[in-house]
């Protein structure tokens, strides 16, 4: 039975043929980056310098040394937090943050740092607007808003937040775990923006990005060799080298170019029409409960079939080959806020390989499970 892959706000599985070739070679011609004036060192230069590049035109900004390579999008989350959170003050949170975000604010509590989520009703831009409004005081240093929420693709108003923000002096960090490379992103606004290179980038696992604002810098969250200022005790203070301590992996880095110059080549407003069809189909079939809003929505759809709790769905549906999601998808939070928080929900999200064969698919399956229940 062929697989009908439908968990790619976890994963993209189907990666376009040039990111493996882009990475095959990686392996086979890279050395380690700045460390070496040799061809194999210089060609992992390059490779890096390409994805930063790639980066910095898909996500309109003007230059490349702001783009930070990272493991993934908590790597990059959890170096922007640590970096920019005080103690004795408040951190702004919307109530749809992954714990990517929850728990390294978790991990500072011990040192006086304050998380204050804000949740609002699902799919209500303008309440989470008026929520960061009211909050931002004296007493904030930081916010922190998902971009769209991956749970529930509720898309997040963060250029508003991002503009409060901006206005107080407060930096601003947005989660585009599940934006990135569907929705248009400019990396030179003021927000600092952290994503992974594994879903809708089509790079591999192991990577991701942090795009730091013009005129905006961070504390290391490691530090280590940079291939450069080696009589430097500390870390230089001028980037990308201030944030990326260690040998790069490169291999990872050509993927992620190669996803990237994907993307460019061909759009990004792929699933919009897939999320919409997906929505429509299910809230046809009685019984099944969609969290829906073509207004405000890209990406996840998520559902709970009557008298079935999500996990047992998904299993349903992995009999049927049909690869979805369920639980709370690592975002407590966001359950909480909307009230799903017992029974989780069964998430669907979609990549350049899917089809409205697909979508069809899943439909007839949730009708079959329906009928069991």
């Amino acid at each position: 039975m062929p697989l009908i892959y439908l968990d790619n706000a976890a994963t993209t599985l189907h990666k376009p043929p040039e990111v493996g070739a882009a990475m095959q070679r990686a392996l086979n011609t890279c050395g380690g980056a700045g460390r070496g004036g040799h061809a194999a060192a210089q060609k992992a230069a390059e490779v890096l310098f390409d994805c930063r590049e790639a980066a910095a035109r898909l996500f309109q900004m003007s230059g490349p040394d702001r783009v930070i390579l990272t493991c993934n999008a908590t790597h990059a989350l959890n170096m922007a937090i640590k970096s920019l959170a005080k103690p004795g003050k408040s951190v702004l949170i919307s109530g749809y943050e992954h714990n990517a975000v929850v728990r390294p604010l978790g991990s500072l509590e011990a040192a006086g740092v304050k998380t204050v989520p804000l949740p609002t009703p699902l799919f209500e831009p303008d309440a989470v607007v008026k929520r960061f409004e009211e909050a931002l005081d004296d007493s904030v240093c930081l916010a922190v808003c998902i971009h769209v929420s991956n749970v529930f693709g509720f898309v997040l108003p963060v250029e508003r937040v991002a503009e409060l923000c901006r206005a107080r002096g407060v930096p601003m960090i947005v989660d585009a775990s599940q934006s990135a490379g569907l929705l248009p992103i400019n990396g030179d606004l003021y927000p600092y923006w952290c994503m992974p290179g594994h879903k809708s980038l089509y790079g591999p696992q192991g990577t991701g990005l942090l795009l730091v604002p013009p005129g905006g810098m961070l504390a290391p969250l490691m530090e280590g060799g940079t291939g450069g200022d080696s009589r430097n005790p500390r870390m230089p203070e001028y980037l990308p080298d201030r944030l990326e301590a260690g040998t790069h992996n490169a291999p990872g880095a050509a993927g992620l170019a190669a996803g990237i110059r994907y993307l460019t080549k061909n759009g990004t407003d792929y699933t919009a029409p897939l999320t919409r069809q997906t929505a429509e189909e299910l809230s046809g079939i009685k019984g099944v409960e969609v969290y829906s809003n073509p207004a405000c929505q890209t990406g996840p759809v998520s559902f709970r079939i009557e008298g079935k709790d999500s996990e047992t769905t998904a299993t349903l549906l992995s009999d049927r080959g049909i690869a979805v999601r369920g639980g709370l998808h690592c975002a407590p939070l966001a359950h909480n806020t909307v009230g799903t928080e017992a029974t989780g929900t069964a998430r669907a999200a979609f990549s350049h390989a899917n089809t409205a064969r697909d979508i069809a698919a899943l439909v007839r399956a949730v009708r079959e499970i329906k009928a069991l229940a």
